[in-house]
């Protein structure tokens, strides 16, 4: 299978690199792809993965049979549609389900038709009014997001009022702004690889949004780790509370596709798990996580989606852990440092040793021979090992070993787990 991957991320550099395992690949293209895809796929840096006629060409040009969609932007400007018109298959949602994740009012009208429990949530589409509900409930602990798909998930949670509107004018300049009851409890990623017929559950992941445990400013994501140690009734509980209805919901709303549906979790301390978002596409760093332990051959799971057959696929995934430690830009999340060279990566992304670190690459891109930063989150570095800690260990080991200037991260991702 000739392959094309759209997207310059660390999550597509980790989708990429599951690829190029595969026995049924013979030919494997980024588009734009990043420093470090070009390792093994072709790049092709000239192809905007958001036009949809651009797409088409290259398909026809590198003569791909699949087209493998993971960043949101061509799910929502017709690319899955106008490939599949053309006789291309594709991973990734169409157009009438990408809503879930890109219009949160549609999605929580979507939960409470199916009565999947999720935060309690207002509506705003100005400031005004914000601004009057939030001092009615002045020191109430809220998370605020856009109403709209935002860029790395970014949110902010707070009981500080007036950081709370300061970042909604931010969010208002984009459309209507939602503000949710915060729901404490472990944040948890279940992705589902789904067909008309079923899903696969992928390995569960716990992420890491904040800049720090106690931090109380707008977040992205920072660390993940894989797989999250949960109890069989709690697993049941998403099963039955969550995730059924959400696949019976779109079957009954003609919101079914072939692609990922990821579900962001949040588990109570009385076991109870909400959903706090859908997301039709890989979580980043999550998908960072995931990937390196699962063993199963990515194109045959392709394979049996396209028959409508992914149910009878059997995960086989490794008995080891991982933590992911994200390096992001001086001033990320919200004014990322653009254009500084990262210096020492000159062999980070060959293939790693069995015992040894995967480093994934993201918002880097070469320039006159240097590795420069082109957004916020720049490297994801995957410990592996027996447990978290000793996953955790080899994680920092290595970044603190190369030291990048430049870039900062989170010192503690993983150590609530260890045991």
């Amino acid at each position: 299978m000739r392959v094309l991957l759209l997207g310059s991320g660390a999550k597509d550099h980790a989708v990429a690199w599951w690829f190029s395992k595969s026995c049924y690949l013979s030919g494997l293209y980024s588009a734009p792809g990043n420093l470090a895809t070009g390792r093994f796929s072709t790049n092709l840096p000239d192809v905007n993965p958001a036009d949809k006629e651009v797409v088409y060409k290259a398909c026809v040009e590198h003569k791909i049979d699949y087209v493998f969609i993971g960043t949101e932007a061509p799910l929502f400007t017709g690319v899955v549609k106008y490939l599949n018109e053309r006789g291309i298959r594709t991973f990734g949602a169409a157009e009438n389900s990408v809503k879930l994740e890109g219009d949160r009012s549609f999605s929580r009208a979507f939960t409470r038709r199916h009565n999947i429990p999720i935060p309690h949530s207002s509506l705003f589409g100005d400031f005004n009014g914000l601004q009057k509900y939030l001092e009615r409930h002045a020191g109430e602990y809220f998370t605020i997001k856009s109403n709209y798909v935002s860029p790395s998930r970014i949110m902010l949670s707070s009981d500080d009022t007036g950081a709370l509107l300061s970042y909604s004018k931010k969010l208002f300049e984009k459309g209507p702004v939602l503000l949710e009851e915060f729901v404490r409890g472990t944040p948890a990623s279940c992705s589902l690889l789904l067909d008309r017929n079923g899903y696969l559950a992928l390995p569960i992941t716990s992420d890491y949004t904040k800049k720090s445990a106690e931090d109380q400013t707008p977040t992205g994501g920072m660390g993940a780790l894989c797989p999250i140690p949960i109890i069989d009734e709690i697993k049941e509980k998403i099963i039955e509370k969550i995730i059924k209805p959400t696949l019976y919901g779109m079957q009954v709303e003609q919101l079914s596709y072939k692609g990922i549906l990821t579900l962001s979790l949040m588990i109570t301390a009385d076991k109870e798990p909400y959903l706090v978002d859908y997301h039709t596409r890989f979580n980043d760093p999550s998908a960072q996580a995931m990937i390196p332990i699962i063993n199963t051959d990515l194109i045959s799971i392709l394979l049996a989606m396209e028959e409508d057959k992914v149910s009878s696929i059997e995960l086989s995934t490794s008995d080891e852990c991982t933590v992911a430690v994200v390096l992001a830009s001086d001033g990320y999340p919200m004014e990322p440092k653009i254009g500084q060279e990262i210096k020492g990566l000159s062999s980070a992304f060959l293939e790693p040793l069995a015992d040894g670190p995967i480093v994934f690459c993201g918002a880097i891109q070469e320039k006159d021979g240097k590795a420069i930063t082109t957004g916020g989150r720049n490297l994801t570095v995957v410990g592996k090992g027996r447990s978290i800690g000793e996953a955790n260990k080899n994680a920092y080991d290595f970044i603190k070993r190369r030291q990048f200037p430049g870039l900062w991260y989170r010192d503690d991702i993983g150590n609530a787990y260890f045991c």
